[in-house]
């Protein structure tokens, strides 16, 4: 890690363990690692979230939630600090169904900060990164920053 991921302003592994409810919590999302930009989550297969009763496929909702989360916690990697921020664009490309019955992983990155925009990037997918099932682009507004 280096120095904002060391900072201790946020730790995502210790957000995570104090979350008491939530939309992510009821999801069952998961933390799993990070990097000084990068955060990396974990929705479990659950049968409660198949969009597809047919195939047994998750639905799209539960995996945009976790990439928005993935990609919020990055963009507090890359500040260094757990501050209000606003998800001002989230574009989510679904390149395939997840496979049912395996857990979807979803990791964001923060590539740039501006006074007053993060941006982010990500990618889903179920077990083997090299064949993601969706890709994420996005923007935060900072919501802390000077006028």
């Amino acid at each position: 890690m280096t120095d904002s991921a060391s900072r201790p302003g946020f730790d995502p592994a210790r957000f995570f363990a104090a979350r008491q409810d939530g939309h992510g919590r009821r999801l069952g999302i998961r933390y799993r690692a990070h990097g000084p930009d990068w955060a990396e989550l974990a929705l479990p297969y659950d049968p409660d979230q198949i969009g597809d009763p047919g195939r047994g496929v998750v639905a799209s909702g539960p995996i945009l939630t976790m990439m928005d989360m993935a990609t919020s916690i990055a963009a507090w990697l890359k500040r260094g600090q757990f501050a209000p921020q606003a998800t001002l664009d989230l574009r989510i490309d679904y390149l395939r169904p997840a496979t049912p019955r395996r857990t979807v992983i979803g990791r964001g990155e923060c590539y740039r900060v501006t006074r007053s925009i993060a941006f982010v990037r990500g990618q889903a997918h179920d077990g083997d990164p090299d064949d993601p099932l969706a890709h994420v682009a996005g923007t935060f507004m900072l919501l802390d920053m000077p006028a």
